[in-house]
Protein backbone atom coordinates (compact mmCIF):
# COMPACT_ATOMS: atom_id res chain seq x y z
CA UNK A 1 0.00 0.00 0.00
CA UNK A 2 1.43 3.17 -0.54
CA UNK A 3 0.73 6.85 0.50
CA UNK A 4 -1.57 8.03 -2.50
CA UNK A 5 -3.74 4.59 -1.36
CA UNK A 6 -3.82 5.83 2.39
CA UNK A 7 -4.80 9.40 1.20
CA UNK A 8 -7.67 8.05 -1.16
CA UNK A 9 -9.34 5.81 1.44
CA UNK A 10 -8.94 8.48 4.47
CA UNK A 11 -10.89 10.67 1.94
CA UNK A 12 -13.50 8.29 1.51
CA UNK A 13 -13.74 7.41 4.86
CA UNK A 14 -14.14 11.01 5.59
CA UNK A 15 -16.85 11.43 2.93
CA UNK A 16 -15.04 14.56 1.66
CA UNK A 17 -14.42 15.11 -2.10
CA UNK A 18 -10.58 16.03 -3.35
CA UNK A 19 -11.47 19.78 -3.47
CA UNK A 20 -12.63 19.72 -0.05
CA UNK A 21 -9.22 17.89 1.22
CA UNK A 22 -7.26 20.57 -0.88
CA UNK A 23 -9.03 23.57 0.67
CA UNK A 24 -8.64 22.21 4.37
CA UNK A 25 -4.63 21.85 3.72
CA UNK A 26 -3.99 24.66 1.50
CA UNK A 27 -3.09 23.23 -2.03
CA UNK A 28 -5.50 22.20 -4.62
CA UNK A 29 -7.81 19.49 -6.39
CA UNK A 30 -5.16 18.75 -8.83
CA UNK A 31 -2.58 17.85 -6.45
CA UNK A 32 -4.37 16.20 -4.03
CA UNK A 33 -5.18 13.49 -7.16
CA UNK A 34 -1.61 13.37 -8.12
CA UNK A 35 -1.23 12.24 -4.83
CA UNK A 36 -4.30 9.22 -5.08
CA UNK A 37 -2.80 8.21 -8.59
CA UNK A 38 0.83 8.12 -7.29
CA UNK A 39 1.95 10.73 -9.92
CA UNK A 40 3.86 12.41 -6.87
CA UNK A 41 5.63 10.90 -4.24
CA UNK A 42 4.96 12.58 -1.48
CA UNK A 43 6.76 11.85 2.39
CA UNK A 44 5.43 10.45 5.01
CA UNK A 45 5.30 13.69 6.98
CA UNK A 46 2.82 14.62 4.20
CA UNK A 47 0.57 11.83 3.89
CA UNK A 48 0.21 11.71 7.61
CA UNK A 49 -1.05 15.67 7.49
CA UNK A 50 -3.54 14.91 4.54
CA UNK A 51 -5.11 12.07 6.46
CA UNK A 52 -5.27 14.08 9.63
CA UNK A 53 -6.87 16.35 7.54
CA UNK A 54 -9.84 14.04 6.67
CA UNK A 55 -10.38 13.01 10.53
CA UNK A 56 -8.16 10.31 11.42
CA UNK A 57 -4.78 9.05 12.26
CA UNK A 58 -1.47 7.33 10.19
CA UNK A 59 -0.09 5.28 12.66
CA UNK A 60 2.53 2.60 11.75
CA UNK A 61 4.42 -0.22 12.93
CA UNK A 62 6.43 -3.38 12.06
CA UNK A 63 4.46 -6.73 12.25
CA UNK A 64 4.80 -10.23 10.80
CA UNK A 65 3.46 -10.75 7.62
CA UNK A 66 -0.09 -11.82 7.23
CA UNK A 67 -0.43 -14.80 4.45
CA UNK A 68 -4.21 -15.10 5.70
CA UNK A 69 -4.90 -13.56 2.32
CA UNK A 70 -3.68 -16.67 0.44
CA UNK A 71 -5.53 -18.93 1.76
CA UNK A 72 -8.91 -16.68 0.84
CA UNK A 73 -7.30 -16.21 -2.68
CA UNK A 74 -6.79 -20.32 -2.96
CA UNK A 75 -10.89 -21.26 -1.43
CA UNK A 76 -11.96 -18.45 -4.25
CA UNK A 77 -10.20 -20.53 -7.20
CA UNK A 78 -12.32 -22.98 -5.92
CA UNK A 79 -15.55 -21.37 -6.54
CA UNK A 80 -17.02 -21.47 -9.60
CA UNK A 81 -17.30 -17.60 -11.38
CA UNK A 82 -21.23 -17.09 -10.56
CA UNK A 83 -20.33 -17.96 -7.02
CA UNK A 84 -17.16 -15.48 -6.62
CA UNK A 85 -19.93 -13.23 -8.22
CA UNK A 86 -22.39 -13.67 -5.46
CA UNK A 87 -19.47 -13.80 -3.00
CA UNK A 88 -18.32 -10.40 -3.88
CA UNK A 89 -21.72 -8.76 -4.15
CA UNK A 90 -22.32 -9.79 -0.60
CA UNK A 91 -19.33 -8.32 0.65
CA UNK A 92 -20.07 -4.93 -1.06
CA UNK A 93 -23.38 -5.35 0.65
CA UNK A 94 -21.59 -5.44 3.53
CA UNK A 95 -18.79 -2.87 3.22
CA UNK A 96 -21.84 -0.38 2.22
CA UNK A 97 -23.64 -1.70 5.35
CA UNK A 98 -20.69 -1.22 7.46
CA UNK A 99 -20.30 2.41 5.35
CA UNK A 100 -23.58 3.60 6.44
CA UNK A 101 -23.37 2.76 10.14
CA UNK A 102 -20.72 4.68 10.57
CA UNK A 103 -22.11 8.28 9.07
CA UNK A 104 -25.37 7.57 10.89
CA UNK A 105 -22.90 7.34 14.37
CA UNK A 106 -21.30 10.52 13.12
CA UNK A 107 -24.48 12.24 12.27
Amino acid sequence: MNGGTLVREARRRAGITQAELAGRVGTTQSAIARVERSRSDPSFERVGELVEACGLELRWALTSPDDSTWSVAIANLALDVDSRVRQNERAVRFARGGREAMQRARA
